[in-house]
């Protein structure tokens, strides 16, 4: 069983940072391409970044290009995502997915990740 477990939401003001983590029980993260996606109420889930860990390839989408920043630590079997200088249109719950099948991110396909987390919720606001 696949758990994934996101925390490090908040409110912050704009131009402000968190780094969200998303951590994993009874499989290795580094096995499989995770991405990071959010969903706000009434909106579309979007996709904000993906970690192939195939290639270690890391891709952004252009709403959070140059702000975010994907890592992991496979000591800690996390992995976090970096965002600065945030919006108010980047409130939103965040989460982490995967499939814990593929190892590159499927680029041009939606909600492929069969495993997500609960979310955690960042509140962009001054």
């Amino acid at each position: 069983q696949v758990h994934l477990v996101e925390s490090g939401g908040g409110l912050v003001q704009p131009g402000g940072s968190l780094r969200l983590a998303c951590t994993a029980s009874e499989f290795t993260l580094n096995d499989y391409a995770i991405a990071w996606f959010r969903q706000a109420p009434g909106k579309e889930r979007e996709e904000v970044g993906c970690l192939s860990t195939g290639n270690a390839r890391i891709d952004y989408s252009e709403a959070v290009k140059g702000r975010f920043t994907i890592s992991g630590d496979n000591a800690k079997n996390t992995v976090y995502l970096q965002m600065n200088n945030l919006k108010p249109e980047d409130t939103a719950a965040y989460y982490c997915g995967t499939d814990a099948v593929r190892r590159f991110c499927p680029y041009g396909l939606k909600n492929w990740y069969d495993y997500r987390g609960r979310g955690t919720q960042v509140t962009v606001s001054s």
